[in-house]
């Protein structure tokens, strides 16, 4: 069948098969836990297919729109999508709590939730997010680092707001609606994020790899650092707010 590449993927290329979406193979721990999902009958993720004769990744297509243009729809950061990404996210923490993929931590994180990697669909006549792709970085993990990196990226934590008020409100109703029980490390774990993801980009160029090195030419580095200026600035305000 016809492939058409699929927007969006800046360091893997994607493309779509008719009802399936092909991709560079990833660890066996992903098709696992996609496996487990669809054992358990949850829909917020893709349908993990097998192995094509190109060796790639086989995978569900999920129709319906994805965040990935910087430039969104309203209901796509509505507080009410805000409320429906914290509890996909609870949902499939939860179904990985004491569970074998996620060995000795307390579940198992995406480590990569953003809108790009969302789908959101008409319900009720509004965009709202049912289902997360591009789960190539799962891992155990602790629930808090998922939803660190949602504050980070679903509110845009960076010199770009310009409400910081609003925006610690928005962060306060995310945590809330997932019922995170340490929210004192939060803002200090998105700043490990933050941290940890521009090292994380200028490592892996310097040691040759070509994406990371593309993400550094376009600025992505400069970006990350200035979001974390941005956070260490706002730590107080931020903290306040989840009190």
């Amino acid at each position: 069948m016809p492939e058409s590449s699929l927007p969006g993927g800046f360091v893997n290329a994607v493309v779509r098969v008719g009802d399936t979406v092909r991709r560079p193979a990833s660890a066996k721990f992903v098709g696992d836990l996609l496996r487990s999902f669809e054992a358990s009958g949850w829909g917020g993720a893709p349908r993990y297919l097998g192995v094509d004769d190109e060796g790639r990744d086989v995978l569900g297509y999920l129709d319906g729109h994805v965040a990935w243009e910087p430039r969104q729809p309203a209901a796509v950061s509505s507080d009410e999508s805000l409320v429906a990404v914290a509890r996909l996210v609870r949902e499939f923490h939860d179904l990985t709590a004491d569970t074998r993929l996620a060995g000795d931590q307390e579940v198992v994180c995406h480590n990569d939730l953003s809108p790009k990697n969302t789908v959101y669909q008409l319900c009720g006549g509004e965009l709202r997010p049912v289902a997360f792709i591009d789960w190539d970085l799962a891992a155990p993990g602790a629930r808090i680092h998922d939803i660190a990196h949602v504050c980070w990226q679903y509110l845009g934590l960076g010199p770009s707001v310009t409400d910081v008020e609003k925006v610690a409100r928005r962060m306060r109703l995310i945590v809330d609606s997932y019922e995170l029980s340490d929210r004192e490390r939060l803002v200090s774990t998105i700043l490990w994020w933050q941290d940890r993801c521009w090292r994380g980009i200028e490592t892996q160029a310097d040691a040759g790899d070509v994406a990371m090195a593309r993400l550094r030419d376009a600025g992505a580095v400069r970006q990350v650092q200035s979001a974390c200026r941005w956070v260490s600035d706002h730590q107080g305000a931020l903290e306040d707010s989840l009190r």
